[in-house]
């Protein structure tokens, strides 16, 4: 299995971007008092497009670990390669620990520093905001990762659409 790793961040400011109104009106976009922020931790498959995604109110060591452990947890047998970036939450002893722990199950490939466009994730985390977040103002925290995690799900259940959001061809390939 070879999965593309990343983070990104999940707002409870709506994302903005540039949007159609009639001449002369400006469309006003509501936002809560405070930024609050969660976090999304996933992976996605690049030959089949199967997705893991986990949010949490941090992204460190320890959640960076628990994705690992989620992806060794999905795929019991087998060999897993994740490509991901030099983030320093993706060197340490708790991640360590686990690839110690999945015995040679567990490879970490690490992508070049400030180089984004090598990871198809991103893609992914773009197509996600634009689905979910973008000028879209949600009542409260929990509608917020609600509306993301079934947004994942739904990207879980159309994998082809996701290689097509990659830009992965492997299912064309094999």
């Amino acid at each position: 299995m070879f999965y593309y790793a990343d983070e990104f961040n999940l707002s409870w400011f709506p994302t903005l971007r540039a949007m159609w109104s009639p001449k002369g009106q400006q469309v006003m976009i509501p936002t809560p008092g405070q930024p609050d922020k969660y976090y999304g931790i996933g992976a996605v498959n690049y030959h089949t497009g199967d997705s893991v995604v986990q949010f949490h109110r941090r992204k460190r060591r320890k959640e960076i670990a628990q994705l690992l452990e989620a992806l060794l947890e999905k795929h019991p047998t087998g060999t897993i390669y994740v490509a991901w970036d030099n983030a320093d939450t993706h060197e340490d002893d708790e991640v360590e620990d686990v690839v110690r722990a999945a015995a040679g199950r567990l490879v970490l490939l690490y992508l070049p520093t400030y180089s984004p466009w090598l990871n198809p994730i991103e893609m992914l985390w773009r197509h996600f905001r634009r689905e979910v977040t973008h000028c879209e103002l949600f009542e409260t925290k929990q509608a917020l990762l609600t509306a993301a995690q079934e947004c994942f799900d739904r990207f879980n259940q159309c994998p082809e659409k996701i290689l097509s959001v990659i830009g992965s061809n492997a299912q064309k390939v094999s």
